[in-house]
């Protein structure tokens, strides 16, 4: 049954200081912007909340720049805007990449980096992504800013460290060497949620992380020793394999993700050897 609007609020602030008071305030609130998924949840009637804080005319956190030598993402950044980057295709091209696998342009158009991130969908496409650049979150609250580590955000399926009185305010990505390779496996190449989705940068200490394979996006650190001590690929592979735990949904089952991770691993190795 879809949510009747009559009984919903939306709460507009003028500034970011002006959001960051009313969730202080004015909560629970629950902040929107793209509204990709929250008007999905609206229509199906499955989302709780009533009290909405609408983000999107909030310029400061949308902006894509080099700070301290970190490139910083707005969270209000969206996924056309990272396309169109030539700071992200040039540091993180792997992000544009995914960024082009979300949806179609409408998606695209309206869909932000910080959506996806707080979100919590261990399926996010740009996920995977943000833990191989070992990225950091910037989190604002009215009385506080703190960092958080990507790695350390997630606590369980769909959940996360955010606390109901902040925001996520950037992506911070530190410099990234090596060679990056980016994947994504869906029903269809667009419009499609990712059966498995995979990121991974080929250097002296590979990096590899998969979506769709477990609670929350992961990093495969014993698949990445393997990769850096110079194992044969296929016993890399069966490290992998043994590495992630992969459940039946209606999207795919364990074994499908099990055996496409580890395909996508060669491909990664085999794409990043020349």
């Amino acid at each position: 049954m879809r949510t009747a609007v009559s009984s919903l609020t939306l709460l507009r602030p003028r500034s970011l200081r002006d959001a960051l008071r009313m969730l202080r305030d004015e909560g629970p609130l629950t902040p929107l912007a793209g509204c990709t998924d929250v008007y999905v949840n609206l229509n199906f009637g499955t989302l709780a909340a009533k009290k909405f804080l609408d983000l999107w005319p909030l310029d400061d956190l949308r902006r894509i720049r080099v700070q301290d030598g970190a490139l910083s993402i707005g969270a209000l950044a969206t996924y056309t805007e990272i396309i169109r980057s030539a700071l992200v295709r040039r540091r993180l091209p792997i992000l544009a990449a995914a960024a082009r696998e979300i949806g179609g342009v409408q998606i695209q158009n309206r869909g932000t980096l910080g959506g996806n991130v707080v979100n919590a969908s261990p399926a996010g496409d740009t996920l995977p992504v943000l833990a191989v650049a070992e990225a950091t979150l910037v989190l604002l609250s009215a009385g506080a800013e703190r960092r958080v580590p990507f790695s350390a955000f997630y606590t369980g399926y769909r959940k996360s460290v955010l606390r109901p009185d902040e925001l996520l305010a950037a992506v911070e990505i530190p410099r990234l060497t090596g060679r990056q390779w980016f994947r994504k496996v869906g029903t269809r190449a667009a419009q499609a949620i990712s059966k498995v989705v995979m990121a991974a940068v080929r250097s002296e200490s590979p990096r590899v992380a998969l979506g769709s394979v477990a609670p929350t996006v992961v990093r495969l650190p014993k698949t990445e020793a393997a990769l850096a001590g110079g194992a044969p690929i296929a016993e890399a592979r069966r490290t992998l394999e043994a590495e992630i735990h992969p459940i039946d949904d209606l999207r795919s089952t364990a074994a499908y993700r099990r055996l496409v991770s580890g395909r996508m691993l060669e491909q990664f190795w085999d794409a990043t050897a020349r």
